[in-house]
């Protein structure tokens, strides 16, 4: 099959049995808790991400953990192959003396999942991003240790990483010896939100989790990702490659204007050696924006790094889009719908205007499948 006709689904998201049991003995958030059903006709499994989560959280079944399901739904929609992660919160509520061995044995476990997928030509369906015990006071060398487990397994592709890093975020001083071994692995960085802003910003009106997700997150990663380069950790580590969740967030809306006051700034402007709207250039970006105009307006913030012509910049910015769906989240409400969050972005996809075909394919499993290196 020719790697440009593949669908790659770089957003997808599982709960390994180990972690899900992690989850399922805990009294307090994060959790996976068991409550009567609201017709109280049985029992109920429902995931608790963050303390005085709306509803009570939401449903959780065999999606988020039985590759069956996974490899069902992937049947369902025509995607090839899927790079999968371990959702959020990761690891970030356990202890640093038993967030290693659990990170080393759920790698263990993704590798296994993967490999043991069905495959087509000579690839697997399914490839992974590895966990880090990113957490305070656990030493560099544990790290890199992991970090070693993580590029020796060859269905595991790099690492998601959530924003607060050691705990201090992602300009942390103590990450540096963390992006030069993924720079030098060649791992890729799935930059992922957890804790989004204050909830308290919300205000007291019921709206369910739709202001967290919709704005929450994309600021979240907003905000990480623009402290990660204000840092120089990009011009410090060219390899390293970065590929940011949910479009990355507002940072493509803001950049000129983060140019700007970088420019006005001694300070920041003597540290980096290029303008803010590089950086833009040199980073990868799902395709999980749900909308063409948006998905094109992405594609030629990421181009303007390299042509102020508005086609080229599309077409620029095109080799740094993936698809993805954010699969199991956003289920639809009928069992027989497709999922909106595949039918959405692909629409998104076919419908940027000025992209040639071959553009859309590579958006659509091209680029990822070079980035993983699966061609």
């Amino acid at each position: 099959m020719a790697a440009r006709k593949l669908l790659i689904d770089v957003h997808t998201h599982v709960y390994l049995p180990r972690y899900a049991s992690v989850l399922r003995s805990r009294p307090t958030a994060p959790r996976i808790l068991s409550r009567p059903t609201p017709n109280g006709s049985g029992t109920e499994e429902r995931l608790v991400i963050l303390e005085n989560e709306p509803s009570g959280g939401r449903p959780v079944g065999p999606q988020y953990w039985d590759r069956d399901e996974k490899l069902s739904f992937m049947d369902k929609h025509g995607i090839d192959i899927s790079i999968v992660s371990t959702a959020n919160p990761w690891l970030d509520f356990l202890s640093p003396a038993e967030a290693p061995s659990i990170a080393e044995s759920l790698n263990a476990d993704l590798e296994s999942y993967c490999s043991t997928a069905p495959s087509f030509s000579s690839l697997s369906r399914l490839y992974g991003f590895g966990l880090l015990p990113l957490l305070p006071s656990v030493p560099a060398s544990v790290l890199l240790r992991i970090i070693d487990q993580i590029a020796s397994l060859p269905h595991l592709k790099g690492v998601i990483m959530g924003t607060r890093g050691l705990g201090k975020g992602l300009d942390d001083e103590a990450l540096e010896p963390v992006w030069e071994a993924l720079a030098r692995e060649g791992l890729v960085v799935f930059l992922h939100p957890h804790y989004g802003i204050p909830s308290s910003e919300w205000g007291e009106r019921e709206n369910g989790h739709v202001l967290p997700l919709a704005l929450g997150f994309p600021f979240e990663t907003t905000i990480a990702t623009t402290r990660l380069i204000l840092s120089g950790v990009l011009d410090r580590h060219p390899a390293l490659r970065l590929l940011l969740a949910h479009s990355g967030g507002a940072l493509p809306q803001l950049s000129s204007r983060l140019a700007s006051c970088i420019d006005h700034d001694p300070l920041v402007a003597a540290r980096l050696r290029h303008d803010a709207r590089w950086y833009l250039g040199r980073l990868w970006f799902d395709a999980v924006a749900y909308g063409r105009e948006e998905l094109a307006f992405v594609a030629e913030c990421v181009g303007r790094a390299d042509s102020y012509d508005k086609s080229h910049q599309r077409a620029l910015g095109a080799a740094r889009l993936l698809f993805g769906t954010d699969h199991p989240f956003f289920p639809p409400l009928q069992d027989t719908e497709t999922w909106h969050s595949v039918t959405e972005n692909l629409e998104a996809i076919a419908g940027v205007e000025g992209w040639s075909e071959e553009e859309r394919e590579n958006v659509r499993g091209g680029n990822a499948a070079r980035l993983f290196g699966l061609v």
